[in-house]
């Protein structure tokens, strides 16, 4: 990077680092968001079933005996999946906004063009 200021290079590393942070968190995002569609599919079957219902503990399965409490457990990890889901989604607000100001103030100190939005956005619009 010879030729460019300090300031614009730190920009840059920040910018690079803003990115992958982005895209890490989005990727969390979409894994509990996998895992809470999981939970939300495995709390209707449970309550369609009426024979005996298994869990997967390890590599075995054991019958459960009380369903109510399966019941309240899986609507705990549920909550507390959405709960982290929420978390995440405003710490990638905050990195995409971030991102948007890095990437602004890049273009303008090499004297360019506006900035281009990111994958994320482009894919929720």
């Amino acid at each position: 990077m010879n030729g460019i200021s300090p300031q614009l290079q730190n920009q840059i590393t920040q910018f690079q680092q803003v990115q992958q942070q982005l895209q890490n968190v989005s990727a969390q995002k979409s894994q509990m968001k996998a895992q809470e569609r999981e939970l939300q599919r495995t709390l209707e079957e449970l309550g369609k079933s009426s024979g005996d219902v298994y869990r997967n503990v390890g590599v075995l399965l054991i019958m459960v005996d009380d369903r109510d409490a399966l019941k309240a457990e899986l609507e705990e990890s549920l909550e507390t999946l959405g709960i982290r889901v929420r978390g995440l989604e405003k710490q990638e607000k905050s990195l995409r906004d971030k991102y948007e100001t890095l990437q602004d103030a890049i273009n303008r100190a090499m004297g360019g063009a506006p900035a281009a939005k990111t994958p994320q956005e482009d894919e929720e619009r």
